[in-house]
């Protein structure tokens, strides 16, 4: 099965209003909309692309940027959610002041994003756009379902217990692998194949939006000792990382195993040392 046509057309025109509508307003909706579909964009451009264009790399290189600013937001926004969904009676003060904090965190990365995409820089990528996805030229030999488990194929089989870095590069690697299934046409086999994706980078997101909520709580509460509201998140965590594990190792998508070194399809992946990004581009 080739490349849809109409699948690709669509995520350049998604884009297009996505970037429209993020320039007027940086609310959660249209920060994660935005995100998800520049992943899109540059999944296809990257994996069914048998060349790409210089307008092409220079629309990649022009969204990137914008990309990163509207990640540490999605961030934010993410660890808000799951801090605010936390109930319990430990620290209820420290739990509103780190709430505060974030949210105040939130504005201040809003408010630089807000200045990366004026009006203008929105009206140039658009104009990208539009000359990009004149010049998209898919190899229509290419079978979106095989090169996305080409995808999930890369880097190596970890050796022992799952770690948090080798469940980290699954999840890239599984949302890689869902974007580039997602360009086949319909099928019940496209259907199956990507909703199996679909709940496997779920779970391993939830277990990374805990992990970042976590790592961010024990940086201005202090360690499990030093906190309750920590030493509960970190309990959390632990359960969401046991469920992405056994997930992992259940799942019908992963059966040649799940791989842990970076390859082409988590290279461009911006993390911090030590710090993996919270979880990004969920939406289906």
């Amino acid at each position: 099965m080739g490349i849809k046509p109409e699948r690709c057309r669509v995520v350049f025109r998604k884009l297009d209003r996505d970037v429209e509508k993020l320039a007027a307003k940086q609310h959660a909706d249209a920060v994660h909309s935005f995100r998800t579909t520049t992943r899109r964009l540059q999944t296809l451009l990257e994996e069914l692309v048998p060349e790409r264009t210089r307008k092409q790399k220079k629309l990649l290189k022009t969204l990137r940027g914008i990309r990163r600013q509207a990640g540490k937001v999605r961030d934010l926004d993410v660890q808000l959610a799951a801090l605010r969904s936390l109930r319990v009676p430990l620290e209820p003060r420290r739990k509103t002041k780190l709430l505060q904090e974030l949210i105040e965190l939130r504005a201040t990365l809003e408010k630089k994003l807000r200045k990366r995409l004026t009006r203008q820089a929105a009206r140039e990528i658009r104009r990208l756009l539009k000359k990009a996805e004149k010049e998209i030229e898919c190899k229509r030999s290419l079978d979106p379902l095989e090169m996305a488990r080409e995808v999930l194929s890369r880097g190596a089989a970890p050796a022992g217990p799952l770690t948090e870095d080798a469940l980290h590069h699954c999840r890239l690697l599984v949302k890689r692998a869902r974007y580039t299934a997602e360009f086949a046409p319909e099928s019940a086999a496209a259907t199956e194949f990507i909703a199996q994706l679909k709940r496997l980078q779920d779970i391993l997101g939830n277990w990374h939006d805990w992990l970042a909520l976590t790592r961010t709580a024990a940086e201005r509460l202090g360690s499990v000792n030093q906190s309750p509201l920590v030493a509960v998140l970190h309990n959390v965590t632990g359960g969401k990382m046991r469920n992405a594990v056994a997930a992992v190792t259940a799942s019908p998508a992963l059966q040649r195993g799940p791989k842990a070194v970076p390859s082409r399809a988590v290279r461009k992946v911006e993390t911090k040392p030590g710090r993996p990004a919270a979880r990004r581009d969920t939406a289906a």
